[in-house]
Formats: structure tokens, sequence, C-alpha cells
């Protein structure tokens, strides 16, 4: 089953890469007491990934702020030493909170894993933006395909915040 607006997110233990290191953060951490916009992606370093959802959450990072926005953050069905490299290459590392996935256990939880073996990527998270306040979802916003970038934009959150 989806996740749905007015649904708690479900409880999961995410890898981020610090300066020391991979750590797990458990989503307590990320969505308790917090309005936080989450986007997830079907793969870092992809052209839709990589060309324009990321850079629209970093060119719409001090909009979101400005709406009360805490945390931005960015997950998806890649290890974290990916995530880590993205987050340096897209120059995301200092605004996005980037959580990987990387057995697909958020997804599964949210209902939102796809597989994408005919494209060689296997099992990996839809393409959604979901804005959450302490741990309820608020706004949801599901693309349908997963080279589309559109209804989960930046802008398209903004404009429900």
């Amino acid at each position: 089953m989806t996740i749905k607006i007015g649904d708690h997110v479900p409880d999961a233990i995410f890898k981020t890469m610090t300066s020391s290191g991979a750590s797990d953060m458990p989503s307590t951490e990320v969505f308790s007491g917090k309005k936080v916009v989450l986007f997830a992606v079907p793969g870092a370093f992809t052209p839709t990934c990589h060309g324009s959802h990321l850079p629209g959450f970093i060119q719409h990072f001090d909009a979101l702020k400005a709406k009360g926005v805490d945390t931005v953050a960015c997950t998806g069905v890649n290890d974290v030493f990916v995530f880590g490299a993205w987050a340096k290459a897209s120059g995301a590392d200092d605004k996005i909170l980037f959580l990987s996935d990387g057995n697909a256990d958020f997804a599964k939880a949210l209902g939102m894993d796809i597989d994408l073996s005919i494209a060689a990527l296997g099992l990996r998270s839809k393409r959604y933006a979901m804005l959450v306040d302490d741990g309820v979802v608020k706004a949801l916003h599901i693309e349908d395909s997963p080279g589309k970038a559109e209804q989960s934009s930046a802008e398209a959150l903004l404009a429900v915040i």
C-alpha cells in the first residue's frame, strides 16, 4: 500500500556520509519535530536525477527554507558511498541531506519501490517529493514515470507549501 497524505512516515534506518565515514541515521532523527521536504530519486548520477531533479532543490533551497522548511533531504536506492560522491559532485552536500536507502527498505515501507530491471537498474525508488511535518505527510507528489521530474519538482512542491 502506498503512503498517502495524513500517514506517518515509517521507521527506517538510513545511511549518511559524514566527515568520519558512513553513519546510521534513524528516520525519527530526520522527521521528528521538523518540517522536512523529502524527494526521492531512482538513481544518483542518472540523467533526470542529476540533470534536473536534484538541481531544482539546490536552486530553490533558500525559498524552501524561507517557507519554514527545516531540512531538505534526498533519498534513493543507492549505497551511501555513491550518495556521498553525488553530494560532493553536485555541490549539494552543504544544503541537501542525502539519505541512502541501499536495500530499499524505506522505499518498500512507503510502497514506493519500483522494479527497473528492464533498464538494468534493479529494485529502486519511485520518483516523488513530499512535505513531512513532525513525521506526518502533508503533501505528496508522485511521478508516473521515473524519467520525469515535473510533479515532484521543487517548484511543484513550493507551490503547495
